[in-house]
């Protein structure tokens, strides 16, 4: 199905972005109607679609990451579909399955392929570590490829094509970690916190009346697909581009600056690999954008480093011992590149 921006979209890059920057207000004041706080969450889910990427969720039951995802996907005008995903659940509950019908008139019999939910624009993949590395793998190759092979058929999915899975990082037993190489597929790994006391009485408020929000449209699928393809052509300098690889080169703490860095050997047993940069640079455009910039900063690449590197770097045992997280990793690291 081929799909064209809205007649609203504007001609021209530097339009565009212009365009853009007011649709971004547009869509969190639309958000708002039903989330209350969670900005940065938003903020990532918008840079991760509109990059063209996938994003891994975590946090803790009951923080509203399905009426978010809803929401957004309303506000987008995008086709959503949740999957929750269970021990039993097989790869072909997901990307489809033929079934053999009968032609009564003829009696011909012949294979029809029933779509399965990931035939949509938004997929909610709930809990994707609590289902088998089999239905898991379907789902990534799906991510990757951007079609899903049945009986030999390509079957291709619409565009734009946005998953998010969600990890809950409480309840680990019984569940089936994503190998770290599948883990890198996604662009960002988005985790959302408890609110705010204030934002919490906000929260109850709103959703133990009768009120009930109107959501307003604010994009469609046309003009997500223009501007994932205007984010390519932002221009980028040398220097920021370097400044990227350097930060993905630190976290490897047996090559290059990172063998020289006592942190980074005493707490990190793998880093980021290339993707990661790759990242970093799309993320970077799509937040310069975001704000109405075409040109992409320093800061728009350290800005997006958590997000793009905390579910790439493998801590070691010390890390733990001596209660260093990721997030101080990454700020060391962040720093030390500033220095």
């Amino acid at each position: 199905m081929e799909i064209h921006p809205t007649k609203n979209m504007p001609e021209g890059d530097v339009e565009i972005i212009r365009y853009i920057h007011e649709k971004r207000d547009r869509i969190l004041q639309e958000i708002a109607k039903e989330i209350v706080g969670q900005q940065h969450v938003i903020e990532e889910l918008l840079i991760a679609l509109f990059a063209g990427g996938h994003a891994l969720i975590v946090g803790v039951p009951g923080l509203a990451k399905t009426t978010l995802i809803r929401t957004f996907s309303k506000i987008l005008d995008l086709k959503f579909r949740r999957i929750q995903f269970t021990p039993d659940l097989m790869p072909s509950d997901i990307t489809g399955t033929e079934v053999l019908e009968e032609n009564r008139s003829t009696g011909e019999r012949n294979f029809r392929f029933l779509h399965g939910p990931l035939f949509a624009n938004i997929i909610l993949a709930d809990e994707i570590n609590r289902t088998p590395p089999k239905t898991q793998a379907a789902l990534l190759e799906a991510m990757q490829e951007n079609r899903v092979t049945v009986g030999g058929v390509d079957y291709p999915i619409d565009s734009p094509f946005f998953v998010l899975a969600t990890q809950n990082p409480i309840e680990q037993e019984g569940t089936y970690p994503l190998p770290e190489a599948q883990l890198d597929r996604f662009m960002f790994q988005i985790n959302i916190d408890y609110p705010s006391e204030t934002e919490e009485i906000d929260i109850v408020k709103n959703t133990t009346s009768a009120y009930q929000s109107e959501l307003e449209k604010v994009m469609s699928a046309g003009d997500i697909l223009n501007i994932q393809q205007l984010v390519r052509r932002v221009p980028v300098s040398e220097q920021v581009i370097q400044y990227a690889v350097r930060i993905v080169k630190a976290t490897r703490p047996k090559t290059g600056e990172a063998s020289q860095n006592e942190f980074v050997q005493n707490y990190i047993s793998w880093g980021a690999g290339p993707r990661a940069s790759q990242y970093l640079i799309l993320a970077g455009k799509v937040r310069a954008i975001l704000e109405g910039r075409y040109s992409v900063s320093e800061e728009d690449v350290r800005s997006i480093a958590y997000p793009v590197l905390r579910h790439r770097l493998i801590t070691n045992y010390r890390a733990e011992a001596d209660r260093i997280d990721i997030h101080e990793i990454i700020h060391t690291i962040i720093r030390n590149q500033a220095a």
